[in-house]
């Protein structure tokens, strides 16, 4: 019986394929990509301002939102283990895309390069460094929190997704907002009424959309996953 076990250990050991092999989860993979493009796009469509009802507020509202969303989905999937990550790995494109859109901004234009559409380009993608930061910390304190709240709210698998979607959303947007402006503008100008206006707009954003979203791409990224992870 001995000698029978030691000779099969050489024959495991050629043998390149290992016993159990798991894959990535599809909705995992979907969610992450996702998540990278949302971060990329939030500060771009940040130079619009949109009206929604009295409240004007940054049209990148609705990019982060997306954020909040997919970093709870994949919290009530995989854990908060998981969403942690998820935000974590989004500072690599946040920083990355920030750094490469400073590198083109310093790179001197084509002479071929209409002015009006040269303007209009370092216009639409420069910010001041304030602007920046301010960007960078709230988006990493209110998505942690998000994902903290969410997670801790969290009595059986499935239950009061909803309720946890809605709380979890008003009090880091609320939170977000805060951050925010108080760091990208403060001693620029008064800055309580903006500051009111959007922190009440994403609340009630966050209130409304929150559960219907997250409860939906919960459901997507079952259906992805009963088509089999991806090896």
């Amino acid at each position: 019986m001995i000698q029978e076990a030691t000779a099969a250990t050489p024959l495991e050991a050629l043998d390149p394929t290992p016993p159990s092999r798991q894959g990535i989860p599809r909705s995992l993979f979907a969610l992450s990509v996702f998540y990278g493009g949302m971060v990329c796009i939030a500060g771009v469509l940040a130079n619009k301002q949109v009206a929604l009802g009295p409240l004007a507020v940054e049209a990148g509202i609705f990019a982060f939102l997306m954020l909040v969303v997919t970093s709870s989905a994949v919290t009530e999937l995989y854990g908060a283990k998981a969403g942690r990550t998820l935000v974590y790995l989004g500072f690599v494109p946040l920083l990355v895309s920030s750094a490469l859109t400073y590198f083109i901004l310093a790179l001197p234009a084509s002479p071929e390069m209409e002015a009006e559409r040269l303007s209009a380009y370092e216009l639409l993608l420069s910010s001041t460094p304030r602007i920046w930061l301010g960007g960078i910390i709230a988006y990493g304190i209110s998505t942690l929190l998000n994902v903290w709240i969410f997670d801790k709210m969290k009595r059986g698998e499935g239950k009061l997704v909803w309720l946890r979607a809605a709380v979890a959303g008003m009090i880091s947007q609320a939170l977000d907002t805060l951050i925010f402006i108080s760091i990208a503008f403060y001693g620029v100008f008064p800055i309580m009424q903006l500051m009111l206006g959007q922190m009440l707009a994403k609340v009630v954003l966050s209130a409304i959309a929150f559960p219907p979203l997250i409860s939906l791409m919960i459901a997507l990224a079952k259906r992805l996953d009963a088509k089999g992870a991806i090896e």
